[in-house]
């Protein structure tokens, strides 16, 4: 069965849709980051023996501070590739009025190697040259390897910041609700968090949603592990000599 339809209206919603901007990076960047990095505190001061009113604070520090600057860092990032696209934008408005012929030579050689030659190059030489807009967006796309959607620095970062508390907040649920046991419940919580996620990006991969859940279990619980094995052979720096 094929996964979409084949119509025309069809392609063209689904053209159209293909030229918007995708933050599913951004979501999947964000949650596991949150949920790793919350939990390695939980279970690093856990591992201390610490209580839970420790594991509380730092756990929330951490949470607003860590997700503030992932998602200032993604803005940033993001912001640096828009920041390139309008410079290699100028470069290539630049080298047209300067450099035509130079210009049409890299399109032909660019088309030539998708299997176009003879008067079905030239045309599709002619074709693209002739709308400004059209020849740049070709060159940024074929030469630089750019997308053609533009992601919004602000979006990547605020879905980032979202994504990260959400799942950040898991581990702490337990701390914050007073339960019994509460490290095994943040640990049980979490790696939930690790399969839901990781299950979820399968939707855009190939793999299977349990090996792709499961992978990213085994990281999440890899990185927490790691946490928790330090706090524990920290757990006495803490304590006054007698």
């Amino acid at each position: 069965m094929a996964e979409h339809a084949h119509t025309r209206e069809a392609i063209r919603q689904r053209l159209s849709q293909a030229r918007r901007p995708n933050y599913l990076r951004d979501w999947v960047y964000g949650g596991i980051d949150g949920a790793v990095t919350t939990f390695a505190v939980v279970s690093g001061v856990a591992g201390a023996q610490l209580s839970s009113r420790v594991i509380i604070i730092l756990g929330l520090a951490n949470l607003l501070a860590d997700g503030f600057s992932m998602a200032a860092s993604n803005y940033s990032g993001t912001k640096t590739e828009i920041d390139d696209r309008r410079r290699l934008t100028e470069v290539e408005k630049r080298h047209i009025a300067l450099f035509p012929e130079g210009e049409r030579e890299e399109i032909r050689q660019i088309l030539a190697a998708k299997g176009l030659s003879g008067p079905s190059l030239e045309d599709a030489v002619a074709a693209v040259t002739a709308n400004k807009e059209t020849w740049i967006a070709t060159m940024l796309a074929e030469e630089y390897g750019l997308a053609a959607s533009v992601r919004s620095p602000l979006l990547a970062g605020a879905q980032t910041f979202l994504a990260f508390v959400l799942c950040g907040a898991i581990p702490l649920l337990p701390y914050l609700l007073g339960l019994a046991s509460p490290l095994a419940w943040a640990t049980g919580l979490t790696a939930l968090v690790f399969f839901v996620i990781g299950s979820a990006k399968s939707l855009w991969s190939l793999d299977h949603w349990t090996r792709s859940g499961l992978e990213t279990l085994a990281i999440g619980l890899g990185a927490a592990s790691v946490a928790y094995l330090v706090g524990h052979l920290l757990r006495g720096l803490g304590t006054p000599a007698s």
